[in-house]
């Protein structure tokens, strides 16, 4: 799963900047990780959106239990890994047929965000139960939303490409390829907007999330942390 922005949709984290220009290291384009993931992911499909966003998955190597899922809607284009426990209720909540699935739903529930503002995003958020990472872009607004479950089970990591533009994905090894240290696991339990425009943890949204400098000797260039709360990191390979 990749989804990668421009900065005129995304301004690149400062937090990931500063971390690659401590440690330079070397990175590609954007358009180069793109296309490194589809070479080197089987039957791999991507989708140019615009001339600021792409997103490519593939189903190689999938877990039964963490499907990875892609739809479109209303200009809404969404990538989902991972299974929602309570999707039965959520379903009847947003008036969704028995058949609709978990990007579906991300959608639709993305749709109520954005139509009912100022409605809390982590509210939203908060009521998916489950182990997911999804990203959201909305071609009609250029918003960009993007969020992880409360335990970190589904990966996501996120850096920075040469060209500045800011990439996510759930392999690591892919983006440490192109983004060098301009990187760092997404922090389990919280969700990036760029109608926020900040980083925010949804079980505690007033908590400040700070980055600090990882040791050199890591993959990663920083590592995130809520304040008041433990550690937020992903688990290594």
């Amino acid at each position: 799963m990749l989804g990668v922005f421009s900065s005129s949709i995304v301004s690149p984290p400062e937090e990931l900047v500063a971390a690659g220009s401590r440690t330079p290291s070397p990175k590609t384009t954007a358009d180069a990780l793109v296309n490194r993931f589809l070479k080197t992911n089987s039957s791999a499909v991507s989708v140019q959106i615009g001339d600021d966003a792409q997103l490519a998955y593939s189903h190689a190597n999938e877990s039964a239990l963490q499907p990875r899922l892609f739809a479109v809607k209303d200009e809404i284009f969404c990538l989902f890994e991972g299974t929602l426990d309570n999707l039965g209720s959520l379903r009847q909540q947003y008036g969704l047929a028995k058949s609709a699935n978990e990007v579906v739903l991300v959608i639709e529930a993305y749709k109520a965000l954005r139509d009912r503002a100022p409605y809390p995003a982590n509210h939203v958020v908060g009521h998916l139960e489950g182990n997911f990472a999804f990203i959201v872009f909305d071609k009609s607004t250029s918003t960009l939303f993007v969020a992880t479950d409360q335990t970190g089970k589904v990966p996501l990591y996120w850096g920075i490409t040469a060209d500045g533009c800011v990439a996510f994905a759930n392999d690591a090894d892919l983006l440490k390829g192109s983004c060098g240290k301009s990187l760092a696991s997404f922090p389990q339990g919280c969700f990036f907007s760029t109608a926020v425009g900040e980083l925010k943890c949804y079980e505690n949204p007033k908590s400040k999330i700070t980055a600090i400098p990882a040791p050199e000797e890591e993959i990663w260039g920083a590592k995130f942390m809520v304040e008041g709360g433990p550690a937020v990191l992903a688990a290594t390979k």
